[in-house]
């Protein structure tokens, strides 16, 4: 049977009308970009570590370190352990997550402390708070000097209410102002945290405050960014039923680093009682699917909030007295009790894509780790594989000049391997091994970039 001659191709749109078309798109599609640029790129912390102003020392993340060492050795001193205590179901994994625990942990315990002139720090009065905001950068600049301070530091001052916002803006002042003449340059990390947002204008303020340092201790233009706690109903929708957070990229004008979620303020904020205010509760669940769909592409990070149950053993020897055995075991099972609930907080947070979170006590870095590195190293096998696969569908495709729109999904997979190595999960050798990428394509960050590597332009 002879071939059937290809039809022959008809159009009926002229160039001219094209270009009118592509016209009208072009400066839509320019403003889109704009407003939705993406992953920055900058590793964020995979935690925040919150604990009173007045208790920070030069020595804090490595005293958490330590401790939350000891309370591994102490409740679950081997892999098994630590399976038992969690509930993690990754056990082929297990052993090497409990091995890049103890690693990380020893090398770099904290990833993000935030010295807390809020809730944590308690009603004091302003001499005082004067005193703990100078002493507190003065112990950050030393960190810095000592080389004790962690990948990300800041404050978070109170909240910009009528009541307070003279206060907040003063502690800011202070502190930020001591720590430049101190150190004689700020952490490059640095993070500052405005509480129990409202309203945009207070993001517009908080930001105009940090233009007027900025300009004072000659500073360069945003070089001071913050996070917006989303802890108010009022936040996630408003009086018009719509939500403020889109409102705050813009009246933040670029300092808007991340949103974190605060979930027993909210949980308060909605009359749910004490015994039911949790992480998963549904009426978190909702605020954080807001967080997500308003802020997903702005660049600004989420942080989920935190597990308010702490790992404490109930009973201590006292003086010379020893712990009975039904003493330990009930240390033991409180400790084991309080991890299981933050490992699965901590992967509820991972699951739905809050890739950060809070910690409140030392040995909740112990189950933050295991839970991240159980997450990462349980899906590394089929994730390489995908992304491999589809890095090589994506360079046919566009070689043969088919149209290929889906890099988002291929950005979102290489996120995932990005993610596991800023954790701590994964080296950058095992994550050029299982992705076929190289270095290079991995450091660029850019799936886009891996593309156009591939096709040679």
């Amino acid at each position: 049977m002879a071939d059937s001659a290809a039809p022959a191709i008809r159009t009926s749109l002229t160039a001219e009308a094209l270009g009118a078309i592509a016209g009208r798109l072009r400066p839509a599609n320019a403003a889109l970009a704009r407003r939705y640029p993406g992953d920055s790129g900058r590793r964020q912390p995979v935690h925040t570590v919150y604990a009173g102003a007045h208790l920070f020392t030069a020595d804090s993340a490595r005293a958490y370190g330590r401790a939350a060492l000891q309370a591994l050795e102490e409740y679950a001193p081997d892999w098994h352990d630590l399976v038992a205590a969690t509930g993690m179901t990754e056990w082929s994994v297990a052993e090497r997550v409990y091995e890049r625990v103890v690693e990380k942990l020893r090398r770099e315990p904290v990833e993000d402390f935030r010295l807390d002139y809020e809730d944590g720090y308690g009603v004091r009065g302003d001499a005082e708070e004067d005193s703990h905001a100078a002493a507190g950068a003065a112990e950050v600049a030393r960190a810095m000097h000592e080389g004790t301070l962690p990948p990300f530091v800041g404050i978070r001052v109170k909240s910009l209410n009528d009541e307070l916002y003279a206060r907040s803006l003063r502690t800011l002042d202070i502190f930020v102002t001591t720590l430049l003449g101190e150190a004689g340059e700020l952490p490059e990390g640095l993070l500052l945290t405005l509480p129990k947002v409202s309203t945009a204008e207070q993001a517009a303020a908080f930001a105009e405050a940090l233009d007027r340092l900025e300009a004072r201790l000659r500073l360069a233009a945003g070089t001071l960014r913050f996070e917006a706690m989303v802890e108010t109903p009022q936040l996630v929708v408003d009086a018009s039923g719509r939500s403020i957070l889109p409102a705050l990229v813009d009246a933040a004008r670029g300092r808007l680093v991340g949103a974190h979620f605060g979930t027993y303020d909210y949980t308060a904020s909605l009359s749910i009682t004490a015994a039911y205010q949790r992480m998963r509760h549904p009426a978190c669940d909702f605020a954080r699917h807001v967080m997500q769909v308003s802020l997903a592409g702005t660049g600004v990070w989420l942080s989920d909030g935190s597990t308010a149950v702490i790992p404490v053993a109930p009973h201590r020897p006292q003086g010379s007295a020893a712990l009975t055995a039904r003493d330990e075991e009930e240390n033991r099972a409180a400790v084991h009790r309080a991890w299981r609930m933050h490992y699965e907080d901590v992967r509820h947070s991972l699951e739905s894509g809050f890739y950060q979170g809070w910690d409140l006590h030392p040995a909740q870095l112990v189950t933050r780790y295991a839970a991240l590195y159980a997450f990462f190293l349980g899906g590394l096998g089929a994730q390489g594989e995908r992304l491999r696969s589809f890095v090589a569908r994506a360079s046919q495709a566009t070689v043969v000049g088919e149209l290929f729109d889906d890099a988002a999904t291929g950005q979102a997979m290489l996120n995932f391997f990005l993610r596991a190595m800023n954790s701590g999960a994964l080296s950058e050798q095992e994550a050029v091994e299982m992705t076929g990428l190289t270095r290079e394509e991995l450091r660029g960050r850019s799936f886009a970039q891996v593309l156009r590597n591939r096709r040679g332009t």
